[in-house]
């Protein structure tokens, strides 16, 4: 298993580029950082994580953008990859947004992983014009037209949200292939898009029996006719015992992430040298 550092970027504390060196020089494997556009004051959606209108964290708020962030580690790392945890493509311009990503992937040299969500606070999509009901076919459709803009030549595109005719775009990605995962509950819903349309799972943070769902993620994998195994993203959100490692190995688990505390630099920089001894980094 590769081991991941989640950073909940935020206007405050420390920097994403002081973060992910950090990360990388005590040997973790990857870089996360997540998105919010916005959060609008006024929501009919309930959090995943208190289960009504509240937020866990007011961090929520002040979310600094996922690509710009991941831009400054990439500028003083050589080896982590660069991931979010999660974003929200389908709160940008697809055409844009694939632009984006290539260029990041471009100039960190084929670091990029995608962990994209549904969206949550269907309130913010509905700023962004996203009909919340359809949110999983809009993504459907922004994944399928940024790998047409990343892959093609002449790239088009003709769907339902995104629709353009035959374009130049470049940089292509240094990766021939942008790995996606979803982070979404683990129910067949999600294991059935992961299938279609994506290379692994990132579990939430109120995920329950991983184990079950990861063998049940398989078996959607092996039903859709995709060979080898799907990506397993764990928020881990219990101590790394050696019991514990060795149930998540054992389930699947290609990926842990960990996650950062609010606190100053210093003890941020100080916490990811200890975690990294804990893991035997």
């Amino acid at each position: 298993m590769r081991h991941g550092i989640v950073l909940f970027t935020s206007d405050r504390g420390i920097t994403p580029a002081d973060a992910a060196l950090a990360a990388e020089e005590q040997g973790f494997s990857s870089f996360y950082v997540p998105e919010h556009t916005h959060i609008p004051v006024r929501r009919e959606a309930a959090h995943p994580y208190t289960g009504d209108r509240t937020l866990p964290d007011d961090r929520y708020l002040r979310t600094l953008d996922p690509w710009v962030a991941l831009a400054t580690a990439a500028q003083v790392t050589s080896r982590i990859r660069l991931a979010t945890a999660v974003a929200l493509p389908v709160e940008s311009d697809p055409i844009t947004l694939a632009k984006t990503v290539a260029t990041l992937d471009h100039v960190s040299g084929g670091r990029v992983t995608i962990g994209a969500g549904f969206g949550w606070n269907t309130d913010e999509l509905e700023d962004h014009h996203v009909p919340a009901a359809r949110r999983r076919t809009v993504l459907r459709e922004y994944v399928e037209a940024m790998r047409a803009l990343w892959t093609q030549d002449e790239a088009a595109y003709a769907g339902e949200f995104v629709s353009f005719g035959p374009s130049w775009a470049y940089p292509k990605p240094a990766q021939p292939h942008i790995p996606l995962v979803i982070g979404a509950g683990g129910g067949p819903k999600t294991f059935e898009w992961i299938a279609r349309s994506a290379d692994g799972w990132m579990t939430t943070p109120t995920e329950q029996d991983v184990v079950e769902k990861c063998d049940r993620l398989r078996k959607a994998w092996a039903a859709a006719g995709r060979t080898g195994r799907p990506q397993v993203h764990l928020l881990a959100m219990e101590k790394p015992t050696p019991e514990n490692l060795a149930t998540w190995e054992e389930a699947g688990v290609t990926d842990l992430m960990w996650g950062l505390p609010d606190r100053p630099a210093d003890e941020v920089v100080g916490f990811i040298a200890r975690h990294a001894r804990r893991l035997g980094l």
